[in-house]
């Protein structure tokens, strides 16, 4: 994402809009994120994010916006839970974004200073961090009534839907898909399991932060505390099995997200204790039962709707996720799967985990 003089001029304008100190002196990209452009913006002493919503992947961004103006009338402070949360910047006639020429939605965020994000988690310490600031975040948003909040992404974590779509897909799949058409077959009641604990009245919804991977998290310059979660356009009523298995995911694959040798997976079992001994320290007393007990079904579903959402894509021709050269959705979906299949394979480990860590 480069920023030449001409955007430069485009983007000072647009932040133009908001208030905030004078003068307006520079702007610069931020961060690696693909889906929304963000921009790092100096005004006067001052920073901020300036970012635009990418309205190709959010089909009603002015809902996100809505969500986060709801969330910013908190009763409390996320401080009073330890934890960060980036504020909105109003516009000079009250509102919370602006629109472009092109009609595309821009919003200025505070930026919070002194942070940086992690690669990699190197330590369990570190991990246990991630888990607190996630429990946090949970607990301050349950204090808000979900039904307050719109679904920004209708159909997001529904694996059933993934599992039907990807099984008609698949019917007359090439026979080098033989084997992984077999492993997904084998899942059905995976893909539908949360779900029936929800229907069944098991779970519940929240408000969860939806994309809780180590990239989302802002953590101390030196890299041991967690001090806020950021990226919050998909802050919307679900379920925090999802959100707590996505985290995992995103944190405990041993060898990263870019690994490409699907015989090399594994799922890190000390870096997901200390995770979730994090997040119970701070959950114990809030979560029942019930709900701790399907902890464990989120951490198996999520790599496996990841999974298939990669294969779908691959079949569709890469539409959706950005790729190097053609056949890269395929290999992350064979890397999540076989992520899948060490979970299960320390599943008795990984639940003797979850006893101890919420026995306290």
């Amino acid at each position: 994402m480069s920023c030449d003089e001409r955007d430069a001029r485009h983007l000072l304008a647009l932040a133009e809009a908001f208030v905030i100190a004078r003068p307006l002196s520079h702007v610069t990209p931020l961060g690696r994120g693909l889906i929304n452009d963000t921009y790092r913006l100096e005004a006067a002493d001052c920073t901020y994010v300036l970012q635009r919503i990418n309205g190709q992947v959010f089909p009603a961004p002015e809902q996100i916006m809505a969500n986060l103006h709801r969330l910013a009338q908190h009763p409390h402070s996320p401080a009073t839970y330890d934890l960060c949360v980036p504020r909105l910047i109003p516009t000079y006639d009250g509102a919370s974004f602006v629109r472009d020429a092109a009609g595309a939605i821009w919003r200025l965020l505070e930026f919070i200073p002194e942070t940086r994000t992690l690669t990699r988690l190197d330590t369990p310490e570190q991990a246990r961090e991630v888990g607190r600031a996630l429990g946090r975040f949970h607990r301050w948003t349950a204090h808000l009534p979900n039904t307050d909040f719109a679904v920004t992404l209708p159909g997001y974590h529904d694996t059933a839907s993934y599992f039907k779509r990807l099984a008609e897909m698949l019917i007359d799949a090439p026979p080098e898909l033989t084997q992984l058409r077999a492993f997904i077959r084998d899942r059905q009641a995976l893909a539908k399991i949360l779900e029936q604990a929800l229907a069944a009245g098991q779970i519940a919804l929240y408000l969860t932060h939806g994309d809780p991977k180590l990239d989302n998290i802002l953590f101390d310059q030196y890299g041991r505390q967690a001090r806020a979660l950021i990226d919050l356009d998909t802050v919307q009523p679900g379920l925090i099995q999802h959100d707590l298995g996505d985290c995992l995911r995103s944190c405990c694959n041993a060898l990263g997200e870019g690994e490409t040798d699907p015989t090399r997976v594994s799922f890190d079992l000390q870096l997901a204790a200390a995770i979730l001994g994090g997040y119970a320290e701070v959950t114990r007393a809030w979560l029942n039962t019930a709900e701790i007990d399907c902890l464990f079904d989120g951490i198996r579903v999520m790599p496996f709707e990841l999974g298939m959402r990669f294969l779908i894509d691959h079949l569709n021709g890469d539409r959706y996720f950005k790729v190097d050269r053609p056949g890269r959705n395929l290999i992350k979906a064979q890397i999540q799967f076989a992520l899948v299949a060490d979970i299960e394979r320390q599943e008795q480990a990984i639940r003797a985990v979850i006893d101890e860590v919420f026995s306290g």
